[in-house]
């Protein structure tokens, strides 16, 4: 049976508590429990993520659940998603809807039903993508977000001690067949290796839980070591790099860990090693000026012994001059002297064809380009479309230019009708490649 401890969080003068809940056998067991161990009125907060024609059943069954049992039932529907990563969208669309109720009813505390398994599962994922000490220690039981904690109760117990106690109360819940769905990679966790850890301990997930709970207390300490030198290097939200060379480098990843966190505001799965090992890159290139994309549109800026985090800039906000290399984010355009190969990453130009100055320079509104065989134009919002370019990335990618807005070449994508054949004569010829994130 579940036996949940609230005596080490202050909940005697809160009115409200709310539940997050999905109608799941995990959040119904943490909802009934609530709701019959406490003298708090429980808010429902549902959010019908409508990609599942179950979805309006299981939230007309939370509706009415909540009305039988004087639970205050708060929900939304997310209407479309428009980023490439899913999850990642979906989470930040759950907590915007979570922070709306907090606000709405001044509370203080969300209880989410995460539970052992779940806690195995984010700490193996953890390790598969690389990570820092947090990260590695999975999900916290008690967690600060804004102006509310986020209780996370159900850690000491499994999906199936969850089951048992929604059969032996009569609880009614719906499962979520996209959890069975091995072309995700948590999923793949939870039904290839969660039952082999099982077999061998059938407690595992406390284990789990004691090394959860030590690395957070490693954690806490290095948090602390960590803020003491943030305050010499990190100054007007810009990291001075020369002193942040001269230290360690743990301390060093664990300051950008610290510093990216801040920045996402502890969003899951956003940060990985990936990008605190191209961030070092970055900081030990010996170029002064340089950048690199980081997740949701954004960029790590270098300029000389500075270094910061900032939001990328809009369509029409980039138009540069051609220069021998140009790096632009991950694209990196430069001029050789001879190339053998004539694929869409080389670009062979006639000064006398073209009208000097050449410019890089993002895609605007009704950009086409003059195709190179064939007779006809295309928008280059069609191409980007065709090539599946992701929707974060087109409006940034870089375009070559002449001084007459004539769109020349779509570097590693598509050439115009002034490329000259690699047997004929030029004068300018240009290379593309693509730095790695």
């Amino acid at each position: 049976m579940i036996n949940i401890n609230l005596n080490n969080i202050d909940i005697k003068n809160e009115k409200y508590l709310l539940v997050g809940s999905s109608a799941g056998p995990d959040s119904m067991a943490l909802l009934h429990y609530l709701l019959h161990n406490t003298d708090k009125q429980i808010i429902c907060c549902h959010i019908n993520h409508n990609v599942r024609k179950e979805s309006i059943i299981e939230e007309k069954y939370l509706k009415e659940y909540s009305k039988n049992n004087n639970i205050i039932f708060e929900s939304t529907t997310i209407k479309e998603y428009t980023e490439s990563n899913f999850e990642n969208e979906a989470r930040k669309k759950r907590y915007n809807f979570y922070q709306k109720i907090i606000d709405k009813y001044n509370a203080k505390y969300l209880f989410l039903a995460h539970h052992g398994d779940d806690l195995i599962e984010t700490i193996l994922m953890k390790i598969i993508r690389g990570s820092n000490i947090e990260g590695y220690a999975g999900i916290k039981e008690i967690s600060k977000k804004n102006n509310y904690y986020i209780i996370r109760p159900l850690l000491k117990y499994t999906k199936e001690d969850l089951i048992k106690y929604n059969k032996i109360n009569n609880i009614k819940y719906f499962t979520d067949n996209s959890n069975y769905n091995t072309k995700y990679t948590r999923n793949r966790i939870r039904h290839n290796l969660l039952p082999i850890l099982k077999k061998e301990n059938p407690h595992i997930h406390l284990y789990f839980l004691k090394y959860s709970e030590t690395l957070i207390e490693y954690k806490n300490y290095i948090d602390k070591k960590v803020t003491e030198y943030l305050k010499n290097i990190y100054i007007d939200n810009k990291l001075i790099i020369d002193k942040f060379k001269k230290l360690d480098p743990f301390i060093q990843k664990n300051i950008l860990y610290k510093l990216l966190n801040n920045y996402y505001q502890n969003i899951d799965n956003i940060i990985t090693e990936k990008h605190i090992n191209s961030i070092l890159t970055l900081i030990n290139n010996n170029k002064p000026n340089l950048s690199i994309d980081l997740p949701n549109n954004n960029l790590c800026i270098k300029e000389y012994n500075h270094l910061y985090l900032k939001k990328k800039n809009n369509l029409s906000d980039y138009k540069i001059k051609l220069e021998n290399e140009n790096i632009i984010n991950n694209h990196i355009i430069k001029i050789v002297k001879k190339e053998s190969l004539n694929g869409n990453d080389i670009c062979r130009l006639n000064s006398k064809d073209i009208n000097l100055p050449l410019y890089i320079r993002n895609r605007r509104k009704g950009d086409y380009i003059e195709l190179k065989g064939t007779k006809g134009k295309k928008k280059i919002k069609d191409i980007f479309i065709d090539k599946k370019i992701p929707l974060s990335k087109r409006n940034t990618y870089p375009l070559l230019v002449d001084s007459n807005n004539n769109i020349l070449w779509i570097p590693n994508i598509k050439k115009s009708k002034f490329n000259i054949q690699k047997d004929k004569f030029c004068d300018i010829i240009l290379k593309y490649c693509e730095k790695e994130e």
